[in-house]
Parts: structure tokens; sequence; C-alpha cells
């Protein structure tokens, strides 16, 4: 239930309470009042008919009426008063004003027939009823247009700090006004502010500290190449290669981080042909299957790049057999190991931070890279856990809804 509609229903129910309240008490104080003129009028009449009877003129009055409210008999009957009482509902008369008093061992009684003012009152709770409708109407309309005011101001900052969270870290709250809302959106620029100036920062430093390594990494790498053939030449080569392609992930990792700075070179270009490419690059035995092939604009050689880092995951932590498989613009690769882990699959690839045990360690920066290319190419990347078992990753080129959002810190 959203905000306009919860607002509607309270003012509609304010409303509709406060209308009940003053409908009541108008209705009473409107009955009260005909109630004791009508009585005031029936004891008139009474007072007249008994003072006519005094002189032995027929005044109108009802002589021991064998009608007479029970009650009120008894009343006048007890005690030599004059006395009234109305009828609410009754003979053909319909609802009646009595009053009535002792004279003699007589009853003397006169009537006054009450529905003018029944009819009155009526009509008067009708319109009572019309106005509470139209009241809980125009509150309804009015709680519906300062909601939807409201609500559209909390939406905007909502989907400022959405797109925030997505990596555009130039969206901004626009404030109107110095109620709460408007603090709300200074909040989020705040915030927003803040975050950006982080990450730059950290940007920063992590591309200043690879762009330093990348000297004494490539001082390593031909000092490598002088090492006499052996065990020991293979584990430091090896262990050479692994950082030297650690610095060059962080860099294009940098690089990715700053919207603009890398752009799409697109080409028309047959998925399977990527797809062959890609797991070729990968190394190792990895399946590819082509169901349906289709030609896409996009940029060969950034799509390789994320097909590639795929399979490489989908192989280290994983198990095999690993599948490659083309669907028109989709691409699947996917795995038979313990599946990705449950941090992943709720909140996206995160750079530096280990996968699940099972799945082995790492920096996070291969999953990382395939995010951001990914937001280059305006595709999307999904990831999920069959119910079959294992992994998945799935590369649309050619996605229908929002593409993938620049990875997060």
């Amino acid at each position: 239930m959203g905000l306009r509609t919860k607002a509607a229903l309270v003012i509609a129910a304010t409303a509709a309470v406060v209308a009940a309240l003053i409908g009541i008490l108008v209705h009473q104080r409107t009955a009260d009042h005909q109630s004791g003129e009508a009585e005031r009028a029936a004891d008139a009449q009474l007072v007249a008919a008994l003072e006519a009877r005094s002189y032995g003129v027929d005044g109108g009055a009802l002589v021991d009426p064998p009608e007479l409210p029970a009650a009120l008999r008894e009343m006048v009957t007890r005690r030599p008063v004059r006395a009234t009482y109305l009828t609410e509902s009754g003979d053909r008369h319909g609802p009646v004003m009595w009053a009535a008093a002792r004279s003699g061992a007589e009853i003397v009684a006169v009537r006054r027939s009450y529905a003018p003012q029944a009819r009155a009152l009526e009509a008067l709770d009708r319109e009572l009823l019309a106005s509470g409708v139209a009241a809980v109407v125009l509150g309804s309309a009015l709680g519906i247009a300062v909601a939807g005011t409201a609500g559209r101001r909390i939406g905007a900052s909502a989907r400022t700090a959405q797109r925030i969270a997505g990596g555009d870290l130039t969206a901004r709250v626009e404030p109107r006004g110095k109620d709460e809302i408007a603090r709300l959106g200074e909040a989020v620029n705040t915030m927003a502010d803040a975050l950006s100036a982080r990450l730059e920062a950290e940007r920063r430093v992590t591309a200043d500290i690879a762009h330093e390594l990348r000297t004494p990494v490539a001082g390593l790498v031909a000092a490598v190449g002088l090492l006499p053939p052996g065990r020991p030449a293979e584990l430091v080569g090896g262990g050479v290669d692994q950082l030297r392609r650690l610095v060059e992930d962080v860099l294009e990792v940098a690089r990715l981080d700053v919207p603009g700075v890398e752009l799409a070179q697109r080409d028309a270009v047959r998925v399977g042909e990527l797809a062959r490419r890609a797991a070729a690059a990968a190394g190792g035995e990895v399946e590819v299957r082509i169901r349906e092939d289709e030609v896409v604009e996009t940029d060969p050689r950034r799509v390789e790049r994320i097909l590639a880092n795929l399979v490489t995951n989908a192989r280290r932590h994983g198990a095999p057999p690993v599948l490659l498989e083309v669907d028109g613009t989709a691409v699947r690769v996917s795995d038979h190991g313990p599946g990705f882990p449950d941090g992943l699959l709720a909140e996206g690839p995160r750079r530096f931070r280990t996968g699940a045990r099972e799945r082995g360690t790492g920096l996070g920066l291969g999953l990382t890279i395939v995010m951001g290319q990914a937001a280059v190419l305006g595709a999307r990347v999904s990831y999920e856990n069959p119910p079959e078992g294992g992994a998945r990753a799935t590369l649309d080129l050619a996605p229908g809804g929002e593409p993938t959002p620049r990875f997060a810190p």
C-alpha cells in the first residue's frame, strides 16, 4: 500500500469520524429542541383544555382515553402533575406527543401529532449524511493530492539514491522547500558527495599503486627471462605472471571506475564467433554449444573479455564440465560446482571480496571487470544457481530491461 493510498485512507477515516460525531451532535440537539417545543405546545394545550373544562366548556380534551400510554397513565396517577410523553411509533396517527393530568378521579389528556417533527428530523439526517459523504470524498481527494506531491518528492529521492547505489555518482536530488522531505534530499546529496569523494580517492590510490607497480613488475618479468631453466624459474615465473595480471586487472578496474573514459568500439559480429574466441582465450576444456546464433552490434574485444573472465571464474571456482552456450543474443556460462555465494546473488560482485570457501578464494576483480565492461556495452549480466546444481552466469547483449549498473566498490 503506497503513501498516497495510506494518506487518503487516514484522511477519509478522520473525515468520516468527524462527520459522524458532528452529525450525531446536530441530530441530538435538533431532536431535543423539537421534543421540547412539542412538549411545551402540548402542555399549553392541556392547560387550556383543563381551564375550559373547569368552566364546563369542552376544550377538546380526551377523558380517560384507552390509547393513553401506560407509562404516562401511571405517572399522572401517582402524583397530581401535568406530564408529557412521546410515542415514537404507534397507531395510525404515527408519532404522537401526549400531555395528561388528573382532574378529580379522571385523567384528562390531549395529543398532538409529532409526524412533522419526525419528517423534519429525517430530512435533516439525510442532509447530514450527504454532507458527511461529501466531506469524506473531499478529504480523500485532498489527501491524495497532498500525499501524491509528497510521494513524488520522496520517490524522486529514492530513485536518485538507487542511481547512486547503481554507480551513477553524478545523480543528485533537487530539494524544494524547507520541510523534512527537502532535508532528506539534501542528506542524499551530501551522502552522494561524500561517497563520490571517497571512491575517487580510493580509485586514485589504487590506480597510483598499480602504476607504481608496473615498472618493478616489468623488471621482474625481464629478470625471470634471464633465469636458467628449471623448477625454480617456473615457480618464480608463475608468481610474477600472476602479479602482472593482477596489476593489469587493478588498472582496468580503475579505468572502468571513471564514466566516459572507456567507450565501446562497436562492430557487427556473430555471437557464436565471439564465444569460440573467448573459450580459446580462457584456455582449458570448455564446451561451446550454439543453440541460435545472431549478429549483434557490439564491441568484440569487450565481449570476449567478459566471456573469458566468466569462463575463467567457472573453471577456477566451479567444477567441470564448463559449458559456454549461445542462445541468440544471450550467452550462458555454466559449471557444476557448489554455486555462487548467497552474498553475490543478493548484492552482485564486489572487488577485493573473497568468495565462498567451497568455491575457493579470490580478489573478486574478474567478475568486477565483467560488470564494468557490461556497463560500457549497455549489456546485462545476471548470476544464478540453477535447481539442478552448479552456477550459471548469463550475458545478454540485447537486454529488454535496464542494463547492468556499474559495479559497487
